[in-house]
């Protein structure tokens, strides 16, 4: 992976981006909510052609070093920032989102803020920086935010998490398992024993520790979610290692769901396709890939977290009190479920 630099006044240029688009954000956040709270419902919004709703490929080449940051990314990614409108369908719940700076995760974490949920995330201290950002929209929707950096390989730290959140929240009945490690590699040959670790540690040990920890916090009403993959039912080629983990959480959260159902609480898993997020330009998939991520399903397009938030709220809301055991896709017309 080639080196990345920087000069001092790029960096600083890129800074005040960063700071006036987390202004205009968190303005706009601010009016959303109150549009939202005094019409007690969203605004609705009229039909939209969904093939040209967002960018298509070919994108830039570009890389970064793992984790990525979404910042970064050319195009920026659409979390939701200054589109989701919330309906209070979450008001007063208590949501921890592991991988919530970025990507799918922050998707949610908005989504669920302007839904009137308070929201814990957890992430990478090298994700600091999109995190910031996160935590700054969470509380310009009026909601509290917590923050939670480190390394969920850690069992330790799994635990502490968790703990941690539910201090500062006051209470779980949320929690969306979606941290996850995604490396290309052509060939089993290529893939190291510790990179395997590193993958399995991420994907499935911290989701199984998380989860075991969160439970005996979590009354009943309460949802988990975890995120599967397209990958789970088709791998790719070039994807063994983290297609493996995807195919293992989306039986993990079948199982699961069949004892917390005695505790009342509902599991369900959602299995997006392409989306663009951090998790692809920083190793996730080849230069050559990112250039043309997405152009291979029906839509021709890479899905932006976004457009996969609300299924995210809906598992987690009221409304889905008959639904457990569940696979969600969005995978724009292909793949399974």
């Amino acid at each position: 992976m080639p080196s990345e630099k920087i000069s001092t006044s790029r960096r600083t240029l890129m800074q005040g981006a960063t700071a006036g688009f987390v202004t205009a954000v968190a303005t706009r956040a601010v009016a959303q909510t109150d549009v939202s709270n005094s019409a007690g419902t969203a605004m609705a919004s009229p039909p939209q052609d969904p093939r040209t709703l967002y960018p298509h490929p070919p994108f830039p080449a570009q890389e970064q070093p793992w984790p990525g940051l979404a910042g970064r990314m050319t195009p920026r990614p659409d979390h939701g920032e200054t589109s989701y409108r919330g309906s209070g369908r979450l008001n007063g719940r208590r949501a921890l989102i592991t991988g919530g700076d970025s990507g799918i995760g922050r998707a949610a974490a908005i989504a669920y803020a302007r839904e009137g949920a308070d929201v814990a995330i957890v992430y990478l201290p090298a994700e600091e920086p999109d995190a910031r950002e996160v935590i700054q929209i969470i509380r310009a929707a009026g909601r509290k935010a917590i923050a939670l950096p480190g390394d969920i390989r850690d069992e330790a730290f799994c635990q502490a998490l968790v703990e941690q959140a539910v201090s500062g929240l006051g209470g779980l009945d949320i929690l969306v398992s979606n941290a996850g490690r995604q490396q290309s590699h052509d060939s089993i040959l290529d893939i190291t024993t510790e990179q395997f670790d590193w993958t399995l540690r991420t994907n499935l040990y911290a989701m199984f520790w998380i989860t075991k920890a969160a439970i005996p916090h979590m009354p009943p009403g309460s949802a988990i979610i975890y995120t599967s993959s397209v990958n789970a039912y088709d791998p790719s080629f070039n994807l063994l290692d983290y297609a493996m983990t995807k195919a293992a959480i989306a039986n993990f959260s079948k199982g699961l769901s069949k004892q917390m159902i005695k505790r009342g609480i509902r599991v369900n898993a959602v299995a997006p396709g392409p989306f663009w997020t951090a998790l692809q330009v920083s190793g996730g998939q080849t230069t050559e890939n990112v250039e043309k991520f997405g152009e291979q399903v029906p839509m021709g397009r890479p899905g932006q977290p976004a457009e996969i938030a609300p299924v995210y709220v809906q598992l987690a809301s009221a409304q889905a009190s008959y639904v457990t055991g569940q696979v969600y896709g969005a995978s724009g017309g292909s793949g399974q479920p």
